[in-house]
């Protein structure tokens, strides 16, 4: 299979970002999960319907918790305490740590409750719905700080750490660096063994730790060099390794820094300094790190996603209530048309968002292998349409949602961040059309590469080349059809996709339909753009929305026919039915939109005006503005002012090695 970094007339550049990237993400697995049969134009039924449930005795339990839980977030959790001290007090994290929320996925063996993926996301959609930032910090403590030791972890490991996480103190997982954000194999902390072999030697520095200062263990991820066994060549990989803050040479140097938002997490700056590691705590194989990285972020793009469907429940249900309320020229202002438009839109995508969230949740509850790209689109769906709704919410509740009483302002601050965080939602668009794509394009490089006329060559090299391809009865019956389909429009048939209920199957042909032409539009811009589609984002992107849209409307889909199968009525299910009418009508005409503005779009202007808006730009002083903290650019910036801003000064870490608190945060006791 011609491989994609063999593309020809691409830059080293693109060349080498192919090649790390494939690299960091390893093997395709062995069985394509849903969104990737779909960019082949296929649709995997059995992956999608019926739509997953929870074990009646799980779901007993969950329900249980959260009948302690919700009035607890509800009339007593701090929130708006939180937001303004920026701080979580010890109390209320003790209080999820006795109700059993820290350690709700640790198994019961070691301490924890032992629920599942489905459950847990439960739990922080109820968290989210009034504290954002306490559904971060639950997040980041569970679903990566100590996601790895659970996942990878051996049994001494497990034993050690996983009942104090469970039951005594917070986990943080250093991945970020300031040089690191989005390219996660460009990291610059590193790791050796000593030469008796008995430890790591860790030196480097870590970014945006959430819950680092407050942690008593961290999963931390180093480069490190080794050697190749087949080649005998030394080569450079990332290893994960699991940390205590009273290990010597561990300095919390900055506890946070104030924020727009989820103003209580706290993300810290941590400085490791020849730090000696055992062994014993190296997390799975040495060079897999980012293996480990990258499987626990399927986890953290799920709940973050549950904390922004909990926000963007409660922002619906307030605003639709206040719209009902309040009167303007004798009539309530949700019987203006404009109005009802934004109601509308909110029920129709927090519909989505759930059918997506618990559909993403069974998938990795029933241990579904290739879930990468539909982690990615959860996470890019849940915090774009959680956006759109808060939002609305807050135009349509006007200046009084705006006000910090009524709650809504802080919910629209701290989701904000979640379109930047866990992968920021250009990238995903990136993965979601390179990677779902991947083995598809390969496909077509590979019958290209053997039927194609390379005009670098010569006619005789390639009749060579063309002659024994020609009568290779395998590659021909690929080639036919795709040469048929990318020079005459001859479609392959549209997926059949049966619903259980004929009252649904309307549905189900137009979702087949969309699959159709989703897979067409994929190799059709592929052959119009060429080697250059690598950097063509603006296209990526419009083929990854529209993937995205058949995977929220064939969760919702699936969604819809298992409520009517249960038998629900009533107000909250018209409410539910006509939501996926309105989202299957919306998704549908965005789809059409961005498959026309394939070929008849605004790029060129806007790379035009985005180049003159960066040579205008290199004529104004740099010192004027402010400059990353390490960026190649030889200038100085603006200063960044620290006067009247909250500062949370670095200190050896407060958490001992046994996770007692052994001083306050300076931060809590001094602001």
């Amino acid at each position: 299979m011609q491989g994609l970094k063999s593309l020809k007339n691409i830059s080293e550049r693109d060349r080498k970002m192919i090649a790390d990237a494939e690299n960091m993400l390893g093997p395709e697995p062995g069985e394509l999960g849903f969104a990737k049969n779909l960019f082949w134009g296929r649709f995997r039924d059995d992956l999608i319907f019926p739509y997953p449930e929870e074990p009646a005795e799980e779901k007993a339990k969950c329900d249980a918790l959260l009948a302690k839980l919700e009035p607890y977030m509800r009339d007593e959790h701090p929130s708006i305490l939180i937001d303004q001290e920026e701080y979580i007090p010890d109390w209320a994290l003790q209080k999820l740590f006795d109700f059993g929320v820290m350690g709700l996925t640790v198994p019961e063996q070691y301490g924890g409750l032992g629920l599942g993926v489905t459950s847990y996301n439960r739990v922080l959609e109820c968290i989210g719905a009034y504290c954002g930032s306490t559904a971060v910090v639950v997040s980041a403590h569970q679903s990566i700080g100590c996601k790895a030791i659970m996942l990878f972890g051996n049994e001494e490991q497990k034993q050690r750490f996983l009942p104090k996480v469970a039951n005594e103190y917070l986990s943080g997982f250093c991945l970020s660096e300031p040089m690191v954000g989005s390219d996660a194999a460009g990291q610059r902390t590193r790791c050796e063994l000593s030469a008796d072999g008995t430890h790591y030697i860790l030196n480097g520095e870590k970014k945006w730790t959430t819950s680092g200062a407050l942690s008593g263990l961290f999963t931390v991820t180093a480069k490190q060099k080794l050697i190749n066994p087949k080649t005998g060549k030394e080569k450079e990989a990332v290893t994960a390794l699991i940390c205590t803050p009273d290990m010597e040479g561990v300095e919390i140097f900055e506890k946070n820094r104030s924020k727009a938002g989820i103003r209580g997490t706290w993300q810290a700056r941590v400085r490791f300094t020849d730090v000696k590691v055992p062994v014993a705590n190296r997390l799975h194989k040495e060079g897999k790190g980012l293996n480990v990285a990258l499987t626990c972020l399927n986890y953290g793009r799920c709940t973050l996603s549950a904390g922004i469907m909990g926000a963007a429940e409660r922002a619906k249900n307030q605003a639709i209530k206040w719209v009902q309320t309040r009167y303007q020229f004798d009539r309530p202002l949700a019987e203006f048309e404009l109005v009802q438009q934004h109601i509308a839109r909110m029920s129709a995508l927090t519909y989505g968002m759930r059918s997506v969230l618990y559909m993403m949740t069974g998938m990795l509850d029933r241990g579904d292998t290739d879930i990468m790209v539909e982690t990615a689109m959860t996470k890019f769906w849940s915090s774009d349409a959680g956006w759109q709704v808060i939002d609305d919410a807050m135009q349509i509740m006007g200046g009084e949602g705006y006000m910090t009483e009524v709650e809504l302002e802080r919910i629209w601050r701290d989701h904000r961040i979640h379109r930047i965080v866990e992968g920021s939602n250009e990238v995903m668009q990136s993965f979601i059309f390179a990677y779902g794509g991947k083995q598809l394009a390969e496909q077509m490089l590979t019958i290209q590469a053997a039927l194609g006329y390379d005009p670098d060559a010569s006619l005789a090299d390639n009749a060579k080349r063309l002659l024994p391809q020609a009568l290779n009865p395998a590659l021909i019956q690929r080639a036919i059809p795709l040469g048929l389909q990318l020079f005459l429009g001859v479609k392959p048939a549209a997926p059949t996709i049966y619903t259980a209920l004929p009252a649904l199957q309307e549905y189900g042909d137009r979702l087949a339909k969309l699959v159709q032409r989703h897979s067409h539009y994929f190799k059709m811009v592929s052959k119009w753009e060429r080697e250059a589609i690598v950097s063509r984002q603006v296209q990526q992107a419009r083929i990854a929305d529209n993937a995205v849209y058949l995977f929220v409307l064939s969760c919702s889909l699936s969604r819809l026919e298992w409520q009517m199968r249960k038998g629900e009525a009533g107000a909250a299910f018209e409410a539910d039915r006509s939501a996926l009418a309105h989202l299957f009508d919306m998704l549908e005409l965005r789809f059409y939109a961005n498959i026309r503005e394939l070929r008849d779009n605004a790029d060129d202007t806007m790379a035009w005006a985005a180049d003159a808006a960066r040579r205008h730009n290199d004529t104004l002083p740099t010192e004027r503005f402010y400059l990353p903290e390490v960026t190649p650019v030889k200038a100085e910036g603006r200063r960044r002012p620290t006067e009247h801003i909250q500062q949370f000064p670095g200190t050896l870490s407060h958490i001992a090695g046994d996770g007692a608190t052994t001083e306050p945060p300076v931060a809590a006791t001094e602001g």
